[in-house]
């Protein structure tokens, strides 16, 4: 291994572990997240908030996808599977939310007042947008379109999160039960665009293998690692 190759490699290999604790901990929270949610949906007749509980659900199948691709010895082997393994989780998303949106419309579903379901879904809203940013940059760099199609599913939660504490708010308050359905339907909306997206793999704009078959990025990557020297 040369000198000029050796930060490039060490400089991936910190990427690759930073993705994995990113990872475990989105794991980690939603799994939390899914049983509070679930439970207070429950216990309040939310439709919105068990709905937010499974979402949870699916936010760990595509971290857990992503989390086992960065086990590998060769993560960029596993990328068009895992990549599609997130396309999928988005497009079930999609039909959840857009599923219990109609039926909370044509049913005129009246949630009532839940502390727990508003206290977790303000705290998804603060933590969610940390935990994509970190995925979203490590990827970037790292150049994994599934790493960035990951942080992309945890920012829709994010705004799935935003809509539904919204939703809470607006029918505790004014009594707007149609808010969050409304707001899920729109959301849906977004997980189809970004669930096309990591299924054609458009989710991150260089991805390794294109740097490997570029002269010009290979140039690139191999002065970035000169300069880190």
């Amino acid at each position: 291994m040369s000198a000029t190759h050796a930060p490039i490699d060490h400089r991936r290999l910190v990427l690759q572990r930073r993705i994995r604790w990113i990872v475990f901990a989105t794991i980690g929270y939603n799994l939390v997240e899914a049983v509070v949610a679930i439970t207070a949906g429950t216990v309040a007749s939310s439709a919105a908030l068990v709905g937010f509980g499974l979402d949870s659900t699916i936010e760990v199948l595509s971290a857990a996808a992503v989390a086992w691709q960065f086990t590998r010895r060769d993560p960029e082997r596993w990328e068009k599977g895992t990549l599609r393994v997130i396309a999928i989780a988005f497009f079930a998303l999609a039909a959840y939310v857009t599923a219990s949106s109609v039926l909370a419309l044509l049913a005129r579903v009246e949630v009532e007042h839940s502390p727990v379901g508003i206290a977790i879904t303000a705290l998804s809203v603060v933590v969610m947008p940390f935990l994509s940013l970190a995925e979203r940059r490590a990827g970037r760099e790292l150049g994994s379109a599934a790493a960035v199609a990951d942080s992309a599913q945890t920012l829709i939660c994010t705004y799935l999160s935003a809509a539904v504490l919204i939703g809470l708010l607006l029918n505790s308050l004014f009594g707007w039960w149609w808010a969050d359905p409304i707001a899920g339907i729109v959301i849906a909306t977004f997980a189809v665009r970004e669930g096309l997206e990591a299924w054609r793999g458009d989710a991150c704009a260089t991805s390794v293998g294109m740097i490997r078959d570029d002269p010009d990025a290979s140039r690139l990557a191999s002065s970035l690692g000169e300069h880190e020297q």
